[in-house]
Formats: structure tokens, C-alpha cells, sequence
């Protein structure tokens, strides 16, 4: 009997949370051709530099790095292109509503491969953070981390 071992694949935007303070969370699907999916699935990608944009009412996502498929032939992918990505109507409608206040944006947060095999992409509308805002976090990560250590010693 083979025991089919899956390795879970997730890709984050670790600047994500640093440069922006997060408003809202949803997943979204993705479409993808063959050769990306299995780019994926070897965790070739990257998501640090890109963003989410609307185009003609349709949500994409541009500037995410997916390299390509080592075994792929001449039907192999495009490494950065602009890729749908799915979501309801309404939920559209309403981040929509939700940029057109200045300052917000959309950022991908995660990248991943869900239990059905689908790949997912974890979203968020977020407001840029300033200067001091950063600082302010940078102070609480270094709270937080001491407090750890405190802990960890006693």
C-alpha cells in the first residue's frame, strides 16, 4: 500500500505586513495554466513585489514571479504576467467600493496550495503605513521578543 505524503506549499509576503496595516482578509483562486500549477507545486514562485489590480471590472494580480517548469517544453509559461484572479461578484463590488478611499490597496499576503489541490491566494485591502507607524512596530516585535526570553529563562 502507498502512503502518499503531501508536503504543504505556502509562499508568504513577509514586507506585507510591514508596509501596510491590514484591513481585510479573503482568498481568492487563481487561473493558471498547466506548467504553472506545477511550478507550485515545487515552490518556484514568488510574491514580495507583487499587487492586485482591477481591470475592465476583473481583479488581477500583476508582477507575481512563477518560474519555469524545469520539464516544461515550448508550452512553458510566461515567468511575470497578469493572472485572473476569482472571486464572487459582490465581494469585487466591494473591495472595488473599498480603494476608491485613498491610501488603500490590495496585497497579496499568501500563496498556497489548498487540501483539493487549487492553488489560493490569501488577499488583503491595506493602508499604508508612515513612517512612525513602522517604528511602532518594530518597537513591538523587540517588546515581544524580550518578554519571550524573560519567559524562557525563568
Amino acid at each position: 500500500m502507498k502512503v502518499k505524503i503531501e508536503k504543504t506549499v505556502a509562499i508568504y509576503n513577509k514586507r506585507a505586513r510591514f508596509e501596510f496595516e491590514i484591513l481585510d482578509e479573503i482568498e481568492a483562486g487563481m487561473v493558471l495554466t498547466g506548467t504553472e500549477i506545477k511550478s507550485l507545486r515545487s515552490s518556484k514562485a514568488s510574491i514580495s513585489e507583487a499587487f492586485c489590480q482591477f481591470i475592465d471590472g476583473e481583479l488581477y494580480i500583476i508582477n507575481m514571479t512563477i518560474d519555469e517548469y524545469k520539464l516544461g517544453t515550448f508550452y512553458n509559461h510566461k515567468i511575470k504576467r497578469e493572472r485572473k484572479l476569482l472571486l464572487h461578484k459582490r465581494e469585487l463590488q466591494k473591495y472595488q467600493r473599498k480603494l476608491k478611499d485613498v491610501g488603500n490597496t490590495i496585497v497579496p499576503l499568501k500563496l498556497y496550495i489548498n487540501d483539493k489541490g487549487k492553488a489560493k491566494l490569501l488577499i488583503a485591502l491595506g493602508r499604508g503605513k508612515k513612517l512612525f507607524d513602522k517604528r511602532e512596530s518594530i518597537k513591538e516585535r523587540e517588546n515581544k521578543r524580550s518578554l519571550d526570553r524573560i519567559l524562557r529563562k525563568s
